[in-house]
């Protein structure tokens, strides 16, 4: 049965109660219940196991925690990951420090060249370096003008040579230094009348490839 019209308007017409909303505050327990779902998640994540043996007491017996004790452990949880180095994961696999000796260093002849093998491997900080030292005769060189995406330079010992860098040539004798941006193209000569000696240093990705 439907209400009569006027049962309807003397409902329409009572009076709406109010009603009085009481203001919170967020409190540290507020704030811990927020919290701590996300932070019981992380704690499982980080520290399982140093949690597991934390809630088992000196009779072996386990001991029951709740979400605030489980929420104040969270700095002690997360000081190890903080006070890891930055670039502890890029010295994983590095080249430790070492010395090479020159009359033990290997030697190949490619091209009529001597070159020594020193050292190749991956710095603490992330890049691959490459070092070999090279001795051409006169007119020698290693190989023809390349390129490639690691730097590279050359510190010349004796001799001269003759480095020619995106079609410009430049003469370096002893003590001198090239360098090469990444894929300008680039190739090395003895120029000189006597054997010619330098270090090569490649650095950047696919040194020493």
């Amino acid at each position: 049965m439907l209400p009569s019209p006027g049962s309807v308007r003397s409902f329409l017409a009572r009076p709406v109660p109010k009603v009085r909303r009481k203001t919170r505050h967020l409190t540290n327990e507020g704030m811990l219940k927020i919290l701590c779902p996300d932070v019981e998640v992380l704690l499982v994540d980080v520290c399982s196991n140093s949690l597991n043996n934390a809630f088992v007491n000196c009779k072996g017996e386990v001991m029951s925690i709740t979400r605030r004790d489980l929420c104040l452990l969270l700095p002690a949880a997360l000081v190890p990951a903080a006070l890891r180095p930055a670039n502890a994961a890029a010295q994983e696999g590095t080249m430790p420090s070492a010395m090479y000796p020159f009359d033990k260093l290997p030697v190949r002849t490619p091209n009529n060249a001597q070159i020594r093998d020193v050292l190749k491997g991956k710095l603490a900080t992330g890049e691959s370096l490459e070092v070999h030292e090279t001795t051409l005769p006169p007119g020698g060189a290693p190989h023809a003008a390349h390129h490639h995406v690691h730097s590279e330079m050359w510190l010349i010992r004796e001799g001269t040579v003759e480095l020619r860098v995106n079609g410009t040539s430049y003469r370096l004798g002893p003590g001198s230094v090239g360098f090469v941006h990444s894929n300008d193209e680039h190739g090395i000569k003895n120029v000189g009348t006597t054997p010619a000696t330098y270090f090569v240093v490649a650095v950047g990705p696919g040194a020493g490839s």
